[in-house]
């Protein structure tokens, strides 16, 4: 039997993020205070800019604001829901992750983020899109995505469990290192023994 297809509307966005612990704001708030922490110590200066790719309603928008009220945040989302409702006020566009592998929509970011996005995606989606958001990466690029063998709560229409490997060995191939803590630097960028992952 096929499943339907998966709709990101007001319906989803209540039953997961409304009505359930997933993405609850203190929790959102931790994750976006270490992005802009690791993306600060590593450029060494001020966050200036955040792409966030399938930023849903861009709850990351009002808490980068609010820590650093001069940067410019831009947000995609392939919900036209999100988009409509929250695109005027919180800067977000309509995009899908594949668009990326040609939409270059700004100067390379000082984080890029893309939260709990790559679990749903298909390989090819992934190996499309991934190369932009790297190629978008002006300092630290943030993916916290769950891999087999994780503990995870919340939706599983069309969620992949794969292997950790899975991504490292697609990172590690465009020229990324990891930092730890779903955080990843270009390989050029000097790191000392113990920063590295």
């Amino acid at each position: 039997m096929r499943k339907s297809p998966k709709i990101y509307d007001k319906k989803y966005f209540d039953r997961w993020y409304r009505k359930s612990d997933i993405g609850a704001r203190a929790e959102v708030a931790r994750l976006v205070a270490l992005a802009v922490a690791m993306a600060e110590y590593h450029l060494e200066r001020p966050l200036r800019s955040v792409l966030d790719i399938g930023c849903g309603e861009a709850p990351w928008q009002p808490i980068v604001k609010r820590l650093r009220p001069k940067a410019d945040y831009l947000g995609f989302d392939a919900s036209e829901y999100a988009v409509q409702t929250f695109g005027a006020r919180r800067n977000i566009h309509f995009a899908r992750f594949g668009d990326f592998e040609l939409l270059r929509p700004c100067p390379p970011a000082d984080l890029v983020v893309c939260s709990d996005v790559l679990h749903y995606l298909t390989p090819r989606e992934i190996d499309r899109g991934l190369p932009g958001l790297v190629e978008l990466t002006g300092g630290i690029l943030c993916l916290p995505t769950f891999v087999r063998g994780d503990a995870v709560e919340g939706d599983f229409h069309d969620f992949y469990q794969r292997p950790a490997a899975f991504y490292t060995r697609r990172l590690t191939a465009l020229g990324m290192q990891s930092l730890g803590a779903h955080c990843w630097i270009h390989a050029d960028h000097p790191l000392t023994g113990l920063e590295k992952r």
